[in-house]
């Protein structure tokens, strides 16, 4: 009995192999071989990202905006300007949401910012120049009395950031007319622009 126990001994351990801490990394690592992981569209931490934008400098916050401009939810489209040179010129920024109204119906399975939104928005921040002049009052409403030269180079989504840049053409205060240029851009591209933009201060 003892002579067959010995015989049958190594057989069974021979037949069961029991994984060792070897075995088991190399198994792992034949797994990841595998599945590679995929980081091609991994740009960077949250931290590293929004560093990149600290140059930014917030001239206008929502509430000085606020101030200036008489619009309001759901028509208030700038918020914030971050480069700014009285009287001539300034640099806005739309953050574009799909929790907007206009997504609703503009287009329900591929929402897209208007373009006369978007011409809008370039008036507003045109708007927050002329209410800062000396002889102006902020908070008045103006009205658009033309718009010239608009293309529409891109369309612009929810998730898009839109970079204005106004400059204001003619002011003639004692009728309180305007006329500006501007450009939006999202990541680098113009999506519009606007060659003449014409408006008019309402009268207390």
């Amino acid at each position: 009995m003892k002579t067959f126990l010995f015989i049958l001994l190594p057989l069974l351990t021979s037949s069961f192999h029991i994984p060792t801490a070897t075995t088991r990394l190399h198994l792992s690592s034949l797994k990841a071989e595998e599945t590679p992981i995929d980081s091609s569209n991994w740009h960077g931490s949250a931290l590293e990202l929004s560093s990149s934008t600290s140059s930014e400098k917030t001239v206008f916050d929502i509430n000085k905006i606020s101030q200036t401009l008489p619009h309001r939810y759901p028509f208030a489209l700038v918020d914030r300007v971050i480069s700014y040179i009285p009287g001539q010129k300034a640099v806005g920024v739309k953050c574009v949401t799909q929790n907007e109204p206009q997504f609703t119906g503009h287009f329900p399975d591929r929402p897209i910012m208007p373009g006369v939104l978007q011409v809008e928005a370039l008036a507003q921040l045109a708007g927050i120049i002329c209410l800062n002049l000396p002889d102006a009052s902020p908070g008045s409403i103006f009205f658009f009395a033309a718009v010239d030269g608009v293309k529409w180079k891109k369309p612009v989504t929810p998730g898009d950031k839109i970079y204005m840049e106004v400059e204001l053409t003619n002011w003639k205060s004692k009728f309180g007319i305007a006329k500006a240029k501007g450009k939006g851009y999202v990541d680098g591209e113009v999506c519009v622009e606007v060659g003449s933009m014409t408006f008019a201060i309402a009268k207390e």
